[in-house]
């Protein structure tokens, strides 16, 4: 379902997940962000939970939903293992950025997931992490990491060093609450998804606060504990508005174009399980995936969790150079992806 403004149209193409009942293959376990290389290869991150430690990883597959492999794994501190991954990057060289909260610290894999490096030293100085959340690169390969529990975006060289850094705790311009989600547009200004102020903020590539958007609510443009914010070819600016289980376009300017509830269909990964499951599938046939809810049960979090179709922990928004939106929803396993029209 979708509420839009008549200049800005969003259409499905398909959903791609299951959720995977092994510790590894094909199947999501709770994804947490995703990154589409420059050959189409979709990389999602499985943050699952620590009892399931082996299924935290990286997988890859593609639109066609081909899965090509995976890479990293859960429940340790050593080389290329994760506790709480959390964002998800790729540079111009494809190399990819885990950021992990719990370890405090970025770990950097090569395009075909063989462990590289790793970096970040807790603490709340120069270029120390607590709890480093969403990610990003810009043109140049450096990366912006932001440090949720300090409050601040902060840059890094590829390697690791310290560039820059700006914010800190507060409501006003330029200060976040907890920050999550991180995106750097075409020119090289960032977006922050400033999870606790329920806004986004835009800087540019040194720091200087250039404008906020949204708001506390669940009106149009309005957002509830946003978390990801992605931005297109043309400048608008995509955010999973987490809270209120949907995601939310605005234009260049920051002003509402549409509001995206979800639509998903099964993925061809769970055609195929159904089709050597023909009682499961009995069953989901006769399941009400889209029931009429009572009135006390209409909240967001309620209306997805019990509305098959919906977007339900909307976590994470991303946009391809084909114009694609992949919208990774943790709750459902599974990403949904559409293309402006």
């Amino acid at each position: 379902m979708t509420t839009q403004a008549p200049a800005f149209a969003l259409d499905y193409v398909k959903t791609i997940g299951i959720v995977t009942a092994a510790f590894s293959g094909r199947g999501f376990s709770n994804p947490y962000d995703a990154a589409v290389g420059a050959d189409g290869r979709i990389f999602v991150l499985n943050r699952c939970d620590p009892d399931r430690a082996p299924a935290i990883r990286v997988g890859i597959c593609n639109l066609d939903e081909e899965y090509l492999g995976e890479f990293g794994g859960g429940g340790g501190s050593g080389d290329g293992q994760f506790v709480w991954p959390v964002g998800l990057a790729l540079d111009s060289r494809e190399r990819a950025y885990v950021t992990d909260e719990y370890l405090h610290r970025v770990t950097v894999f090569d395009g075909s997931g063989a462990f590289l490096a790793k970096w970040g030293v807790h603490g709340s100085g120069e270029g120390q992490l607590d709890g480093p959340a969403g990610i990003a690169a810009d043109a140049d390969d450096n990366l912006y990491v932001v440090d949720q529990n300090n409050a601040r975006v902060q840059k890094f060289s590829p390697d690791g060093e310290y560039i820059l850094g700006w914010g800190k705790n507060g409501a006003g311009e330029g200060e976040f609450s907890l920050p999550w989600g991180i995106e750097i547009d075409s020119a090289g200004y960032v977006y922050v998804a400033d999870w606790r102020n329920d806004r986004v903020q835009k800087f540019t590539p040194g720091g200087e606060f250039v404008a906020s958007y949204g708001g506390p609510g669940d009106g149009d443009g309005r957002f509830r504990r946003p978390s990801s914010v992605a931005v297109d070819a043309e400048g608008y600016v995509y955010v999973a508005d987490w809270g209120n289980e949907q995601v939310q376009v605005l234009g260049p300017d920051g002003s509402f174009q549409l509001k995206l509830r979800g639509q998903a269909t099964l993925s061809k990964w769970a055609d195929e399980y159904y089709a050597v499951n023909p009682e499961e599938k009995a069953e989901r046939d006769r399941a009400q995936m889209v029931p009429d809810l009572p009135e006390h049960l209409k909240a967001p979090y309620h209306v997805s969790s019990q509305t098959e179709p919906y977007f339900w922990g909307p976590v994470s928004v991303k946009v391809d150079a084909q114009q694609r939106l992949y919208v990774v929803e943790s709750n459902r396993h599974r990403v949904q992806i559409y293309r402006k029209r």
